[in-house]
């Protein structure tokens, strides 16, 4: 059998290696249990100074999770969804406070789970191949895994623009936010491993000796349309400011914004209103997990995989179809904590 996670030590780098190039190495709860293992074993090993995490094979870092898994579980009691989340959230967590430096190589697509396995890391390596995003809304689901926390530090109104279009960041854009800390050309990325294992104390040293120009990051240059047109945390308002403006950019976005799901658009900014003062990552993820666990259940998410993964027609029937259809008691019900025997804990 085929392991989905290959984790071995090499020299005094321990080594997370996701294994499931057929869905691009989308994660699954036994991927995230062995990579909390792992984690968790090297934690107190002084023999392993540093923690590098990578795909094995294939055209993408992680694609996300299990996506089907999860629909067919909300459809019935969404227990298995909800250790599934359990389970990742406390993944995202211990390498959000792991004290040993750890490495993402996120060469090419990085998506959903793919951005909390990789956001966490100190050290977070993108390429001419990255094609970083959090594409949530498209399925009714949210920016999870940290996204809530990422995302609304991001300079301006990036973040929410990112979280409700689903945008697709390449690697000089995903180092031009400061969601890479550095920019390799793919070339350059087993060279980089080789070295980090020979001199894990010097990984700082090592990426910046091998890094390149990443050339322009497009995204900045609507810096300033996407801080105005996204300025406010109501839905509402992003649409109308899009409406009124006569630039191509925003005609295209709002294109864009109307194939996406208005129940779970207005989750994600009042996810990232929340995140930007959440007190600790772990706050975070307690509110995520409460989320995912009712997000999951939800029209939005089962209509959103059945259209875009199953029946592949990609003609969502969202309901409500509009934003102004999507009350804020609907919202309040969604963000309500869980009681303390059903909330998420850290490992």
């Amino acid at each position: 059998m085929i392991q989905d996670l290959i984790v071995t030590t090499e020299g005094a780098v321990g080594r997370i290696r996701l294994n499931r190039p057929k869905a691009i190495h989308a994660l699954n709860t036994a991927m995230c249990e062995g990579v909390l293992a792992a984690l968790e074993a090297w934690r107190a090993d002084t023999a392993v100074q540093a923690i590098v995490i990578d795909h094995a094979e294939g055209r993408g870092f992680c694609a996300g999770g299990d996506i089907r898994m999860l629909a067919d579980s909300g459809a019935k009691d969404g227990a298995e969804a909800r250790a599934f989340f359990h389970t990742e959230y406390r993944m995202n967590h211990r390498l959000f406070t792991y004290a040993k430096d750890t490495i993402a190589f996120m060469d090419g697509i990085t998506m959903g789970g793919g951005v909390g396995l990789s956001q966490p890391c100190r050290f977070r390596v993108a390429t001419e191949n990255t094609k970083f995003a959090m594409p949530e809304t498209g399925i009714g689901l949210f920016p999870d895994v940290g996204g809530g926390w990422y995302l609304s530090r991001l300079p301006g109104r990036f973040g929410q623009y990112l979280a409700l279009t689903g945008h697709r960041l390449d690697g000089a854009e995903t180092l031009a936010l400061g969601l890479a800390t550095h920019f390799l050309p793919a070339e350059k990325v087993d060279e980089a491993k080789r070295r980090t294992i020979a001199e894990p104390t010097g990984i700082d040293a090592i990426l910046t000796d091998l890094s390149a120009d990443p050339g322009r990051a497009a995204i900045l240059e609507h810096r300033a349309e996407i801080d105005r047109l996204f300025a406010s945390d109501r839905l509402e308002d992003v649409f109308d400011a899009l409406a009124a403006d006569g630039s191509d950019f925003a005609r295209d976005t709002l294109a864009t914004l109307k194939t996406k799901s208005p129940q779970t658009m207005k989750v994600s900014l009042k996810l990232l209103l929340d995140g930007k003062s959440m007190p600790t990552f772990e706050d975070e993820m307690r509110q995520e997990y409460a989320v995912g666990a009712r997000v999951v259940q939800r029209h939005d998410f089962l209509e959103g995989v059945r259209a875009v993964i199953v029946d592949k027609d990609n003609a969502p029937r969202w309901d409500p179809a509009t934003p102004e259809g999507v009350s804020d008691h609907v919202i309040d019900q969604i963000f309500a904590p869980l009681p303390d025997a059903e909330a998420w804990t850290p490992a």
